[in-house]
């Protein structure tokens, strides 16, 4: 299989994450910070570990355990979203949203407590900074805007917008579902006050574990309850960080493999990594304009861009060439709308069901570039 679909889950994950995830677990699989017994305090060190590592790749500040686990990064942003809101805020975000952060605002929005305002972005799928500033009121709670998009691979600027939002005292939160691991990423540098994460893309880990990270200051209001392990005779949950935002026992196997998958990231190196993924988006970009009938969308440059390319063919559905791709070619890919409806409304695929996206990954290699672009020129020939 050659396997374009990364920005869905990073595929393969390098082998020290696996043989990491397998030996860890059947030697240290308990509860962590639950007893006191060897094996317990060690599954605990491999979770702090994992807390100091990502505070320290997002540089987010001097406290590891204000970066707390979740299920993924959908579930850390309904965490932060429905956490920071109250009756009456005014919630600013951008059309390039995923709908992890468009259903949350959408179902605060329809039960009348929140009312929000949506940044449109321009033909080459960038958000201006001017745009959301302007839109600032005196009831705006906070601004939240995704570091890459999912769907055209657009980079947002993030350090403008979080100067802006600085200076208005508006908190900054930021989707990195497709950012973290793929581009380098400083919380303080870019005022960023919340920065959640999955860590089933680019950080290499597995599925079922993603979270944020919560600078010193910023009240989340508990929205969910549970056991932590500690204090068990106290009737509320935790104020303190960690376990205000964690409840129950964590996804320790996740958290294990996150802590490989981040330690391999950073021992290849993001901007290494980048480039050279990025280098083989040109590739592909350059091939498919080639190709008569083969439409791409913004994709202007390799500037401020992740390896994402979404592209129609004229005269098929998306759905059915990523059949076609799948099954006569062995390629995977992702088409429809991504889960980001608003992304297609801006580019025009709303209403032809969406786009073909290729996501190129670590392990993507140049041959497999070729075959893809080869792959759509015969499909492309069919009817062009």
């Amino acid at each position: 299989m050659i396997y374009l679909d990364n920005s869905a889950t990073s595929f393969p994950k390098p082998d020290v994450v696996y043989d990491f995830m397998f030996n860890f677990y059947r030697k240290k699989g308990v509860s962590p910070g639950r007893s006191g017994f060897d094996a317990a305090i060690e599954a605990e060190e491999i979770v702090f570990n994992t807390r100091k590592i990502l505070t320290d790749l997002f540089n987010g500040g001097k406290d590891p355990n204000r970066l707390t686990f979740s299920y993924n990064a959908t579930d850390a942003l309904n965490i932060i979203i429905q956490g920071l809101c109250e009756k009456g805020d005014h919630v600013i975000t951008t059309t390039l949203e995923h709908n992890s952060v468009l259903r949350p605002l959408y179902c605060l929005e329809q039960q009348g407590l929140i009312s929000v305002t949506y940044i449109p972005f321009d033909k080459a799928g960038y958000v201006h900074p001017d745009d959301i500033k302007k839109a600032i009121r005196k009831n705006t709670k906070f601004v939240i805007v995704n570091h890459c998009s999912n769907v055209i691979g657009t980079i947002q600027p993030l350090t403008e917008i979080g100067k802006i939002c600085k200076e208005a005292n508006v908190l900054f939160v930021v989707d990195g579902s497709q950012g973290a691991g793929a581009i380098e990423v400083d919380m303080q540098a870019s005022s960023i006050d919340i920065y959640c994460f999955t860590g089933h893309k680019c950080l290499m880990g597995p599925t079922g574990i993603g979270g944020s990270y919560v600078r010193e200051g910023i009240t989340i209001k508990h929205t969910r309850y549970g056991g932590t392990g500690v204090r068990s005779a106290y009737p509320a949950h935790l104020e303190e960080y960690p376990w205000r935002l964690e409840y129950g026992t964590l996804n320790l196997l996740g958290v294990a493999g996150l802590y490989a998958g981040v330690k391999w990231v950073k021992e290849q190196g993001i901007e290494k990594l980048h480039q050279k993924e990025m280098k083989q988006w040109k590739t592909l970009r350059d091939g498919l304009l080639q190709i008569n009938g083969v439409k791409i969308y913004c994709a202007t440059s390799v500037e401020n861009q992740n390896p994402v390319l979404s592209f129609n063919i004229n005269g098929f559905e998306a759905g059915d060439v990523g059949t076609m791709l799948d099954v006569d070619y062995d390629i995977a890919t992702r088409t429809g709308l991504q889960c980001a409806p608003k992304v297609h409304e801006g580019i025009g695929t709303l209403d032809i069901h969406g786009t073909v996206r290729f996501s190129i990954g670590p392990f993507t290699t140049d041959e497999e570039i070729t075959k893809a672009i080869d792959a759509v020129k015969e499909i492309a020939a069919i009817k062009n």
